[in-house]
């Protein structure tokens, strides 16, 4: 049956010269053809009547040896090469082929087609005229005369078109076969014989071997002419060409998935390309069904075998229906699909193997039964043929992807399981590299969620509030880090470093700083003392890296390191390299304080540190950064610091909400390098916080020194901290007395904790160590040790040394 409409005219260069000759069972020939002209010179008027053996003088036994035409009738023709006779003389080298024609009361006639081999170009050898003319695949002929009446045709046509011989023969074609392609057909043969020029369509039929499948038809129409030139009627050879034409077919679904699937990162936008391009060019529904753990990089079916209950779980990423809503799928896109046991979903994961299933099984007793609302859901919609194909790597099962056919009649073949598993072999190889992808972001993510703080200190003394946003934003890691530190006496340090380049092997050397900043921020060291010993280790790191190809090696950085104390609210700050903070008065004013630059950290010049130390006024605003916020290829510094302090000059504003606004002046969403902000807003600790005296160089002042430690703690509420007080300040201040000279500052801090702190003139730092029996002395700290939360020393800008020790304070005091 015909089907479907008349497909574009083939171009005339990928068709060969086709010479068509009729020959009655006698061997004379009675119809031409102006290509049969072309190929041996002879026009109609000089061939027609005559025996074809004159042009054909072969030397053996073949089909023009009359006494084999029996041999012949059973084979129902001949093809192979023969030499033909020119007119002029020489020797044509021919592909030819007879085709046996049956007319009405069994009247045989002989179709002859010819080709001259040396004139086939390169184009017509690879299409389908090598396929029909150089092989044996059957060629359908059909020969209408002037009225277009069916006068002779062969088996081979029936084969193709479905049209049996007895409902052809003298008959019009639209008679045969009512229809708008028939009556399009005929009016194809009448402009062929209307004109004389050869011409060759394409069109669809459902053959009789196979009729619910299309097929595509390439026909050649010939104009047959009798002795005198004038046209006897129309010749139509045709061959079957749907495997190249569905090779075509493929070929260009291949190349289309080359650039549809695979353009995204996103697990599950990939699944839904391969549906968007399988839809409707292969099914008319398909899903995409992938483990869930692939969003996090892991690869969940490691091996062949049985499903655990967690392998049975699946997520649909893809959907595509030729209907509106996509009626087919019980579950939408980003659901979680089960798999039901004992279906061919089970067997295709556990398996590894596609599964097709032409004709879908829907009856009792099959996985149906297990799975109701998915059977269900396939009889509603008329789903008829089915493919499963597993989604696979080498090592791993990334899921399934499922292909339904429901209004196209025609099961799944083969051939279309080929297609299916080689987009899906696409499909998965998009899959794994973005699965790849989410693991080293899931792993880089990580390691910078693990390098920078979680949780930012906030309480009476400081509030904090950052940002970050890092040049490498596809794995969202950079070399740029901030810390808010707590100090002994309720301080808090403040740092921001910038490492040298950017993504992960820049976060790893930011580690390493980091942690040596922490390190050195713990032995509670002045700003320029710290820098200086971070310098000394990134010079030392970058020695034991030079002779190794370590990519996460030291190479760089800039620093800035503050200390604030509410208590007295001085803020004391140096930089190595790195841009000076702004700060940002009650009344919005911001200013960059004159800070001493500093050499980069790791540069070597030897160049000491220098701090500087300023008084905050309460309610002061704090802003560090990175040279990412003020740096870009089009402005220098100092536009990006202008543009840094009108962003910050907006009192009143929350901290979050003028870190955004930082953020959002800055002039594009994709900055060069690495930005990081810091913003913390510093408090005064309340006066009555805090109690302080001056005490002189005297044994005898320890006991004035517990009494007034006593008293005060008795205002305070904290009675229950006066034994362990007492014993702390009098272990502190006799060693104040006994290895210092000049006065003695006891100081009492009540914050989180409660801190005892005395300073003498002393530069030297007590140590703790274990005293022998035998000793007199020597057991000070290791008793403050035993009494206190943390105890520790640090060196005075001014001269001299703070001995300190922490005591907790119960919850809500």
């Amino acid at each position: 049956m015909l089907q479907g409409s008349l497909c574009e005219r083939l171009d005339p260069r990928e068709t060969p010269d086709a010479a068509i000759a009729m020959i009655d069972a006698e061997g004379t020939v009675v119809g031409w053809t102006s290509t049969a002209q072309r190929l041996v010179g002879y026009s109609a008027a000089e061939v027609v009547g005559q025996a074809v053996s004159t042009l054909l003088p072969l030397a053996r036994r073949t089909l023009l040896d009359w006494a084999a035409a029996e041999e012949c009738l059973a084979r129902g023709g001949w093809s192979g090469t023969a030499t033909v006779r020119h007119r002029d003389g020489h020797a044509v080298k021919a592909s030819l082929r007879f085709s046996l024609l049956w007319g009405q009361d069994r009247e045989i006639h002989w179709l002859v087609s010819g080709t001259d081999i040396a004139s086939l170009s390169p184009v017509a050898t690879t299409g389908w005229v090598r396929d029909s003319l150089l092989t044996r695949t059957p060629i359908g002929v059909v020969v209408h005369d002037r009225d277009l009446r069916c006068a002779w045709t062969n088996d081979a046509m029936e084969r193709q078109d479905g049209i049996p011989r007895d409902q052809r023969l003298g008959r019009r074609l639209p008679e045969a076969l009512p229809g708008i392609e028939a009556q399009r057909l005929e009016e194809v043969m009448r402009q062929v014989l209307d004109s004389g020029v050869t011409t060759v369509h394409e069109y669809r039929a459902c053959p009789a071997a196979d009729p619910r499948r299309e097929h595509a038809i390439a026909a050649s129409y010939f104009c047959l002419q009798r002795a005198d030139g004038q046209a006897m009627g129309v010749c139509c050879t045709s061959v079957d060409v749907t495997v190249s034409q569905r090779a075509r077919e493929r070929l260009a679904i291949l190349s289309e998935a080359s650039t549809r699937i695979g353009n995204t990162l996103d697990v599950m936008q990939i699944g839904q390309e391969l549906a968007d391009l399988a839809v409707p060019l292969l099914a008319d529904y398909v899903n995409v069904d992938l483990a869930e753990s692939i969003q996090f990089g892991e690869a969940p079916f490691a091996r062949i075998g049985p499903l655990d209950d967690r392998r049975r779980i699946l997520r649909r990423a893809g959907l595509a229906s030729i209907h509106r809503g996509v009626p087919e799928s019980p579950w939408a896109r980003g659901e979680l699909v089960p798999v039901p046991p004992n279906s061919p979903f089970i067997k295709v994961l556990s398996s590894g193997r596609s599964h097709l299933e032409p004709v879908l099984d829907g009856s009792p007793g099959t996985w149906f039964d297990r799975d109701p609302d998915r059977a269900q859901t396939m009889r509603e919609n008329g789903m008829h043929s089915l493919m499963v194909v597993p989604i696979r790597t080498q090592r791993a099962f990334l899921g399934t992807a499922v292909f339904i056919r429901t209004e196209e009649p025609a099961p799944f073949q083969e051939g279309d399981l080929l297609l299916a598993e080689e987009l899906v072999s696409r499909t998965a190889l998009a899959l794994d590299n973005a699965r790849r992808y989410a693991r080293e972001r899931s792993a880089a993510l990580t390691l910078q969620r693990h390098l920078l703080p979680q949780r930012l200190v906030q309480g009476t003394a400081v509030e904090t509030a950052s940002r970050y946003l890092p040049a490498d934003a596809d794995n969202g890691v950079g070399g740029d880090w901030f810390d808010v530190i707590p100090l002994p006496g309720a301080r808090t340090a403040f740092v921001v470093g910038d490492v040298v380049g950017h993504g992960i092997n820049a976060a790893a050397t930011m580690g390493r700083l980091r942690t040596v900043v922490h390190t050195l921020a713990d032995l509670d060291l002045p700003p320029d003392e710290l820098l200086t010993h971070l310098d000394d280790t990134v010079r030392r790191l970058a020695e034991e890296d030079a002779d190794s190809q370590d990519l996460t090696r030291v190479t760089g950085a800039t620093c800035l390191y503050a200390v604030y104390d509410p208590v007295t609210r001085k803020c004391a700050m140096a930089r190595a390299g790195h841009p000076p903070p702004a700060i940002v008065d009650p009344h919005g004013k911001v200013t960059f304080p004159d800070l001493p630059t500093g050499t980069p950290l790791g540069v070597g010049l030897g160049v000491p540190f220098e701090a500087v130390e300023l008084e905050l006024p309460e309610g002061s605003r704090l802003a560090l950064y990175t040279d990412g916020l003020i740096e870009s290829y089009d402005h220098d510094i100092d536009t990006g610091m202008k543009r840094l302090g009108s962003a910050l000059a907006r009192p009143g504003r929350s901290l979050e909400d003028l870190c955004s606004s930082v953020i959002e002046a800055l002039p594009t969403r994709s900055p060069c390098d690495d930005v990081t902000l810091l913003v913390a807003q510093t408090h005064s600790l309340n006066p009555s916080r805090t109690a302080c005296w001056e005490l002189p160089s005297d044994p005898a002042v320890v006991h004035r020194a517990r009494t007034l430690v006593t008293r005060r703690l008795t205002q305070w509420g904290l009675e229950r901290l006066k034994a362990s007080t007492e014993l702390i300040i009098s272990e502190l201040v006799t060693n104040a007395v006994r290895h210092a000279t000049g006065p003695i500052r006891l100081r009492l801090i009540r914050h989180h904790v409660l801190t005892c702190e005395v300073s003498d003139t002393s530069d030297t730092l007590p140590r703790l160590r274990h005293a022998c029996a035998s000793d007199e002395g020597g057991r000070g700290l290791y008793i403050v040790a035993q009494l206190c939360r943390r105890h520790g020393a640090r060196c005075l800008t001014s001269g001299g040394k703070t001995v300190w020790a922490e005591q907790e304070l119960d919850p809500g005091i």
